[in-house]
């Protein structure tokens, strides 16, 4: 018979690191804040110059956004990663940003050409290959304008979500984590914001055999 007194019971899953840095910023460590900060700054950058055409808003908008953050990492409770959370913060001090400017959110610089290439959430835009020719160059660079301009067509919701889904590669639960709506609702954005993109660019792509976005 086995002594149950010998089992060592279940230890608890211990923190992430951003969450223990998290509560030590709240317990007054202003290092760790600075920590987070240091570690997230550039993806949130990248993030807000995604939606605003004005490159010199954002620092301001980053700025702003760590701001709040701070002011309101006593409500971060570990239920979601830590960048989930700041996106939301950083999308909503973007839009209120835009709104008090009157500006129209514009989201996807990512896709156009000379975009950051060692930003860790983009996927490759294009590789070197033997078959390329002036034609098949001057076809790519068409079609990324195709895609940015059916991007900023689209409404604010749906070029969230995508993007969230196709340029941060967020897993659907993190997306509704990101846009505080269940996970149908960020599939149907998804769907409809792809087959808006779709649409775009299909007739250029029929042209381009053995291509498709």
């Amino acid at each position: 018979m086995t002594d149950s007194s010998s089992v060592a019971p279940a230890e608890p899953r211990a923190p992430d690191a951003d969450f223990e840095l998290v509560q030590r910023s709240i317990a007054g460590d202003q290092r760790a804040f600075e920590l987070l900060v240091i570690k997230y700054q550039r993806r949130i950058e990248r993030l807000i110059a995604r939606m605003v055409r004005d490159t010199d808003l954002v620092p301001d908008i980053a700025q702003e956004t760590f701001i709040r953050a701070y002011r309101a990492l006593h409500q971060f409770r570990g239920e979601a990663q830590f960048y989930t959370w700041l996106y939301r913060i950083a999308v909503n001090t973007a839009k209120k940003a835009l709104l008090d400017l009157k500006r129209n959110p514009v989201v996807y610089e990512g896709a156009a050409p000379g975009g950051d290439e060692d930003d860790e959430t983009s996927r490759p835009r294009r590789e070197q290959s033997t078959e390329e020719t002036p034609e098949t160059v001057l076809a790519a660079q068409e079609i990324a304008r195709a895609v940015n301009a059916a991007m900023e067509a689209l409404p604010v919701d749906l070029r969230q979500a995508v993007t969230l889904r196709e340029i941060e590669g967020l897993s659907y639960e993190e997306i509704a984590e990101a846009m505080d709506c269940p996970i149908g609702t960020v599939r149907s954005r998804i769907f409809r914001a792809r087959e808006a993109i779709s649409a775009r660019v299909r007739p250029m792509l029929e042209n381009q055999s053995g291509k498709r976005w």
